[in-house]
């Protein structure tokens, strides 16, 4: 039902389009004041110059503008087409034209997939191929506008897009996949919303390769293709696209070199110079009244006559204008002849030079500005530009294969997981996103590799039970089969496609060369090789994002045209702009990026880590500075911090909750039920939630590696600098503590005194306790049950103790130059000396970790316990756990998290964020860390830092107010929106 509604729909849309005929906006100025002028001021000579579009380059190598001013001056040519440059030279060559035209010039470029189709620095969009996949068409009319506000800026009337042509022949040298796809209703639609976005932007768009270049195996760039179809093949599908376009007033067409025996008998002649093709089907049957523009005249597929002859024949065809003819002085002053001598008429000429003056009035031309150049490659690349080109790669995702649904991956934790970049010798961007969701070990491979580097890849392969490949580098033309090697074939066939998923960076149509895909287990087609789309089909893989898109084409004994199957992200992290969440990037980055290199200035820290995430959009992770203050080692993503007492909600306190779901814990039971030792103690009858609200009256904290007595000299016996059967538990690079050391800390804490008030007094003794609890009710060691049920599984993998058993030393941030206790700076050991004394595992402090990993675990809280296909922990006992418990006290704690209280924050040190909401959650650091979540905005803040490095008497983080400040800057971002 819902298929034959959406069919009545398009027939609806297609047929009432067809019935009307909107002419080109640009018509109505036809008899303007200010073309009428310029008509009669003008001379027959002038008038033939308007009809002519020089081409002109902004690059060192092809640049020759003295040369082409002097054109301009001469012949007063009408236009000038840019082709390959960057857009500060092109600018200051194009105000250079325009200063020496009497009128003004009509620019244009061939940009058909917007400015970075010819120039650099600026933006690519996605090929229309990729496009053609799209689904949500309002993505395109969107693109399309940005392009022309993109052209304008750079002073730019008209695009030579889109390619309207139907791309019938998999084998089309020149087409291909730079056509919308196979299906004439989507071209059609699809031309449109481009064109159309471009008009509404007050660019001329232009539909070509009139009347279709799609079904040809010929480049007429060589020579001249022939397009063998009858009348009638011709009006129901090659014609289609250029119909409706007309129908709904596209500006402009371009002919093409193109032989069309249905249409013009003559063999000989191409459609450029057919008038049986332009005056009679363009014009007449098919009623365009547009301007009609050539393909480049120097095109080898157009004639091999001479150019100006071409030139005459081209225009008596009915061309409005010629471009890019090879000797200009010779054509213009072969269509004076031809206007002497009546082959061409002065009305002919007249007509075509007062619809070229039309456009250029439509387009503002006659109150023309020079092109600004101050910021101009900035406005040229504003992130909303950005954003739509990174939207129109995801939803042209593509999945044509998804066996036992192994997308999006699933449990992590059972996966050991290699990605294969073949035919990159450098790590991908593909590779580096996948990194972000779990562990993953790569593999690079060129694409001529010798059979024993195939084999021995494939043999290391072997010991991966999932291989995600990125195919890369091909050719998106089918000559030369794409630049496909026998190699890369081989090593394809090599894979264990049982266990291998395939990401095709490039033209789906040649998929045929790679058999062996048909058998993967799953297999995406991204289109084309491109930083942004190789993230995004990363984060496809992983469930952070959908997929929705269809095959534009049909493959060839592989797969039929509309195959696509549609997959739903999990809720795991996506990494995007800020424009993704309607923040000004600019504006946010500013914000943090000055706060940070305030501290970093202030020697408050000597680097940090930043991610901000809002509704599950990381929209930054940024490192700042350097591991220390000797500027050696810039911090990167990667490093590790010591998350000192974050290590409170992101260790103990998942546990706890899934033990509470499990009814494992009471929280109004004694802890003593589960820690036992405190069961004859002053702590018998202290309860769980009191503990986890630190108003259990424990003492703050307790300096175990000390005698009681004394509080100042090191514990005999308790510690070495070597290890041995005794002394084997490391805390240190050179410290080692004594074997039964752990149940002198329970002991201390068993005896403690309680203190006299049951009020909020922050204590790290209960949460350090709280290991022991979790290992006792689950018979495993604290670290392995947080990997078996949380860690490995979110792909939280740096998420741990003991981090300098797992990664380089120089992978960690230090912490302190510590005199007192352990005699040397720590680096890869637990700052805390509680955690310390208890091998670097605790409740209390001890985990290290990267901004992008602990970001999982919190955001599994925000998502209610759900995170990447696994509910780890019940709405409900979130909801227990993240509000506050005792409101009518003064303890404003929930369950283990800080809560934002504006009522009872310092004015000097508040934190939160003022603007942060009442719902809202985190904990701070001792080392300098702070981690925040606002259910209610949906925002997850984590700052990391080393700042007790040299020393704990470091005060300037909070002395600055550096955390809170960060925190409300993008409270105040989110306020700012994309203003």
């Amino acid at each position: 039902m819902k298929k034959l509604t959406i069919l009545i729909l398009l027939i609806t849309f297609f047929a009432g389009s067809l019935t009307a005929i909107e002419k080109p906006g640009f018509l109505k100025y036809s008899n303007d004041q200010w073309v009428d002028s310029l008509m009669k001021t003008l001379t027959v000579d002038q008038k033939i110059g308007q009809l002519f579009m020089i081409q002109a380059y902004s690059n060192q190598k092809n640049q020759k503008t003295e040369e082409i001013l002097k054109q301009i001056i001469q012949f007063q040519v009408g236009g000038v087409i840019f082709m390959q440059g960057g857009p500060l030279a092109q600018s200051q060559i194009c105000n250079s034209f325009q200063k020496a035209s009497n009128v003004p010039l009509l620019v244009a470029i061939d940009g058909e997939t917007g400015l970075g189709f010819r120039l650099d620095s600026t933006i690519n969009y996605p090929a229309q191929m990729a496009l053609g996949a799209i689904a949500d068409d309002s993505l395109i009319y969107r693109m399309g506008f940005e392009i022309g506000e993109q052209f304008r800026r750079l002073g730019i009337h008209m695009n030579m897009a889109p390619v309207s042509d139907i791309n019938i022949n998999p084998a089309n040298p020149v087409i291909n996949y730079r056509s919308f796809g196979e299906d004439k209703i989507q071209v059609a639609r699809k031309s449109w919303l481009y064109a159309s976005g471009m008009q509404d932007a007050g660019v001329l768009a232009t539909a070509k390769h009139f009347p279709g270049h799609g079904d040809t195996q010929t480049d007429s760039h060589l020579r001249l293709p022939v397009i063998n179809r009858t009348k009638s093949e011709l009006d129901s599908l090659e014609l289609f696209p250029f119909s409706f376009l007309i129908n709904k007033g596209i500006g402009a067409v371009m002919t093409g070199h193109l032989q069309v025996p249905a249409l013009e008998s003559n063999t000989k002649i191409p459609a450029t110079l057919s008038s049986r093709i332009i005056k009679n089907k363009l014009k007449k049957d098919l009623g365009f009244e547009g301007l009609i523009i050539t393909d480049a005249m120097n095109m080898k597929g157009v004639g091999k006559v001479s150019s100006a002859e071409l030139v005459v024949r081209a225009l008596k065809a009915g061309n409005d204008m010629v471009e890019i003819v090879p000797n200009l002085g010779k054509a213009i002053q072969a269509v004076k002849l031809a206007v002497k001598s009546g082959i061409i008429t002065k009305d002919e000429i007249d007509s075509k030079c007062r619809k070229i003056l039309a456009i250029k009035k439509w387009i503002g031309l006659d109150q023309h500005k020079l092109i600004e150049t101050k910021n101009l490659v900035s406005d040229l690349n504003q992130n909303k530009y950005l954003l739509t080109k990174s939207q129109l790669y995801e939803k042209s995702l593509t999945v044509i294969e998804n066996k036992n649904n192994i997308l999006p991956i699933q449990k992590l934790d059972t996966l050991k997981i290699a990605s294969l970049a073949l035919g990159s010798v450098q790590i991908t961007s593909f590779q580096r996103m996948l990194s972000n969701y779990t562990q993953v070990d790569h593999f690079n491979i060129s694409q001529n590799p010798s059979d024993t580097e195939i084999a021995e890849l494939l043999n290391q392969l072997k010991s991966y039970n999932l291989v995600i490949t990125g195919i890369h580098g091909l050719g998106l033309y089918p000559s030369r089969r794409f630049g496909i090697t026998d190699q890369q074939i081989r090593l394809t066939e090599g894979l264990d496609s049982q266990h291998t998923i395939f990401a095709f960076f490039g033209n789906p149509y040649a998929l045929p060369n790679f058999p062996q895909l048909k058998n993967a287990q799953s297999l995406v087609v991204a289109y084309q090789d491109d930083k942004d789309v190789e993230e995004l089909a990363a984060q496809l893989i992983f469930g952070a994002r959908d997929a929705a898109g269809k095959l534009p084409v049909t493959v060839k004994d592989f797969y039929p045209i509309q195959s696509g199957i549609g997959i739903r992200n999990i809720q795991r992290l996506k990494y995007t702009l800020p424009e993704g969440v309607n923040i000004n990037s600019g504006y946010l980055q500013h914000l943090i990026d000055s706060i940070a290199e305030l501290g970093i200035e202030a020697k408050a820290f000597p680097g940090c880590q930043v991610l901000i995430a809002k509704g599950g959009n990381v929209i930054m992770n940024k490192s700042y500075g350097f591991l220390t203050y000797d500027k050696i080692s810039p911090v990167q993503n990667d490093v590790l911090y010591d998350l000192a007492s974050i290590t409170k909600i992101a260790a103990p306190l998942p546990a706890v909750m899934k033990l509470y779901d499990e009814k494992k814990i009471n929280l109004d039971a004694p802890l003593s039920n589960y820690f036992t030792e405190f069961k004859k103690s002053n702590k018998a009858e202290l309860t769980v939630r009191d503990v986890l609200t630190h108003q259990a009256r424990l003492q703050p904290y307790i300096p175990f590696y000390l005698e009681r007595e004394t509080k100042s000299i090191l514990r005999k016996r308790a510690f070495k600098d070597q290890p041995s059967d005794q002394f084997p538990i490391r805390i240190s690079k050179d410290m080692y503590v004594r074997n039964d050391f752990e149940k002198q800390v329970i002991s201390d804490i068993v005896k403690s005194p309680l203190l006299s008030k049951k009020e909020f007094v922050y204590s790290d003794l209960g949460f350090g306790l709280l290991r022991f609890v979790t290992e006792r009710l689950t018979t495993m060691t604290f670290q392995e049950y947080l990997n078996k049920e949380f860690y490995k599984p979110l792909g939280a993998n740096s998420v741990g103790f003991k981090p300098y058993e797992r990664y380089p030393i120089p992978q960690i941030a230090p912490t302190e130059d510590d005199q007192t206790f352990r005699k040397e700076l720590l680096q890869g050991f637990v700052h805390d000396e509680m955690a310390a004394v208890l091998g670097g595992v605790s409740g209390n402090a001890g985990l290290f970790s990267n901004a992008n990993d602990l970001a999982k675990v919190m955001q599994m809280y925000l998502q209610q316990g759900y995170y990447g296909g696994k509910q780890y922990i019940s709405p409900e006992t979130i909801n227990e756990f993240t509000k506050v418990q005792f409101p009518q006290s003064s303890n404003h704690r929930a369950l283990g998290f800080d809560k934002s209280n504006p009522l009872t924050r310092d004015e000097k040190n508040k934190f939160p964020a003022t603007d942060a909401s009442p719902e809202s959650y985190g904990h701070t650091g001792f080392t300098g860390t702070f981690v925040w979540m606002d259910p209610k905005n949906q925002l997850l803040f984590i700052f990391l830092s080393n700042r007790v490095y040299p020393s704990r008497s470091h005060t300037a983080i909070s002395d600055l107010n550096i955390q809170t400040s960060m925190h409300q800057a993008i409270y105040d971002a989110i306020q700012n929106g994309l203003n």
